[in-house]
């Protein structure tokens, strides 16, 4: 019984580590450019002592890389690795390439996919536009909470409402970094999201920035994908984002459609 015993809490602390670390990996995918030590030690309200060891293992894995000049964490090259291997879900997101490059082509806009994970969505596809000057508020790999987006807040209003509103009550007090963000703000561009289908933010996540998001609707369940553009404000005129919509709305369907049609 004593062995059982010893066993049993082995495998919590074991499990207990397992979550630490993905909570490390998520916080560290989040930043384009790396995060510090303090920025982990807060957003998992961990001891720094127990933050670092835990990092340490992580970059003698390869699942993480530290900059030490910099003093910053990035997302390692076993993880990218690993990430590489063909699932089903990657098949699947290779299907959007030529979607995204077209809103891209066809709105002079940088253009995303972002799929669900949990309370955050993640950049999986990103295509530069051609207008002479970019906005790229985000990069392929990198995380943002539910609600921080385009894309995301898209994500966010396709879901039922009590899952929304809890998610939503817990992502504003981690999304410090964006001022213009907050419950009222938030709640507004989703009840808009779910009246007009899509999500028109402006200067909620880049000062001067306009970021127009769809979810892609699914028959068996809530989409887990959006695809979103991100401009200057300055360039888009009420007739130029109804223009945006209609290419993403069209460019969204036209895949649908086409998945439909071949049985995926």
């Amino acid at each position: 019984m004593a062995r059982q015993n010893e066993d049993a809490e082995k495998n919590i602390d074991g499990t207990q580590a397992l979550r630490r670390a993905a909570a490390m990996l998520r916080r560290i995918g989040q930043g384009a450019q790396g995060v510090g030590m303090a920025d982990v030690v807060e957003a998992l309200k961990l001891p720094r002592s127990t933050t670092h060891r835990i990092l340490k293992c992580l970059v003698e894995e390869g699942l993480v890389e530290h900059d030490t000049e910099n003093r910053r964490y990035r997302i390692g090259r076993l993880t990218y690795e690993l990430g590489l291997t063909v699932t089903k879900d990657a098949l699947e997101i290779a299907q959007w390439r030529s979607a995204v490059d077209r809103v891209a082509q066809r709105t002079g806009a940088t253009a995303y996919l972002m799929r669900r994970s949990g309370p955050e969505a993640v950049c999986v596809l990103k295509t530069d536009g051609t207008s002479v000057i970019r906005v790229i508020p985000v990069d392929v790999g990198q995380r943002r909470f539910l609600g921080v987006g385009a894309g995301s807040t898209a994500l966010l209003a396709a879901l039922d409402e009590e899952t929304c509103e809890q998610l939503i009550n817990s992502i504003t007090t981690s999304a410090h970094g964006y001022q213009q963000l907050n419950h009222d703000t938030i709640r507004r561009l989703v009840a808009e999201a779910r009246q007009t289908g899509f999500v028109v933010s402006r200067s909620n996540v880049v000062e001067g920035a306009i970021g127009i998001g769809m979810a892609v609707p699914r028959n068996d369940g809530a989409p887990y994908l959006a695809l979103s553009i991100a401009a200057l404000g300055s360039q888009a005129n009420d007739r130029l984002v109804e223009e945006w919509k209609q290419i993403i709305r069209q460019e969204v369907m036209a895949v649908i459609t086409g998945m439909e049609r071949h049985g995926d």
